[in-house]
């Protein structure tokens, strides 16, 4: 079996204003790639009205099929899921804690949450609400976990906004690094043998880095890619 050409960009930040800002870039990777990831911030307040700008952008450029999960900007306003249906409704596939085959590869994909990495990852002790967050990174790792669980594929890949492993948000605030993933995520990664992992909202991180167990994480946030000298395409491209 050959390999797969996945092309991956995070935090697009799409506004009311933003038509044809990647519509030549979309017309670009779909000649270069096989597969096109969103992992989320596909908008910049949340507004459904701002995924149209973006579908616009898709229905005329976007030739290769595209997967998706949602940051957390696309829930600003309360709209997530109409952001999802006006999505789903362009033929993005939207595979929060789903899963979905395309070329003999399997991906599974959740947004993920905060809460921190390693031997300071926060945990559910105290306060109601801080219990709440926790549990709200655990059920995201909980229902990643059951997506990998679907796929048959020899070959997995993970598709997520929070980070699921400290390295790749290194350039950001120390202070911030909680908010900014959590090391539930990883569990599942390293067990259910993932091939690799595509992850954004660290504009300030590292562009790569790996698992306890050496699968190897992407972090594709736009903003940061822009920094490493991709002036034109948002796209990281990886052969799986």
């Amino acid at each position: 079996m050959g390999k797969l050409r996945v092309a991956a960009t995070a935090d697009i930040h799409y506004g009311k204003h933003s038509r044809g800002t990647l519509a030549d870039a979309f017309a670009e990777v779909s000649r270069t790639a096989d597969v096109l990831l969103f992992c989320g911030d596909l908008t910049d307040y949340g507004l459904a009205e701002e995924a149209e700008q973006l579908v616009a952008d898709l229905h005329a450029a976007l030739r290769i099929p595209a997967l998706a999960v949602l940051g957390n900007h696309d829930f600003e306003s309360n709209q997530a899921d109409q952001i999802s249906r006006v999505l789903d409704a362009a033929g993005v596939i939207m595979i929060d804690g789903a899963a979905h085959e395309i070329g003999g590869v399997g991906f599974a994909g959740v947004c993920g949450f905060g809460g921190g990495f390693g031997r300071r990852m926060l945990n559910a002790w105290g306060e109601p609400l801080i219990k709440e967050f926790v549990q709200e990174a655990i059920d995201h790792a909980v229902r990643l976990e059951q997506a990998l669980a679907k796929l048959q594929t020899e070959k997995k890949v993970v598709v997520l906004h929070y980070a699921p492993i400290r390295t790749t948000v290194q350039g950001e605030d120390p202070e911030i690094f909680p908010f900014l993933g959590s090391s539930r995520l990883e569990e599942p990664i390293n067990r259910l043998r993932v091939d690799a992992v595509f992850h954004g909202h660290a504009h300030n991180g590292t562009a790569e880095g790996k698992t306890a167990t050496a699968v190897p994480v992407y972090n594709v946030s736009f903003p940061l890619w822009k920094k490493r000298g991709a002036q034109t395409s948002p796209f990281r491209i990886i052969e799986i």
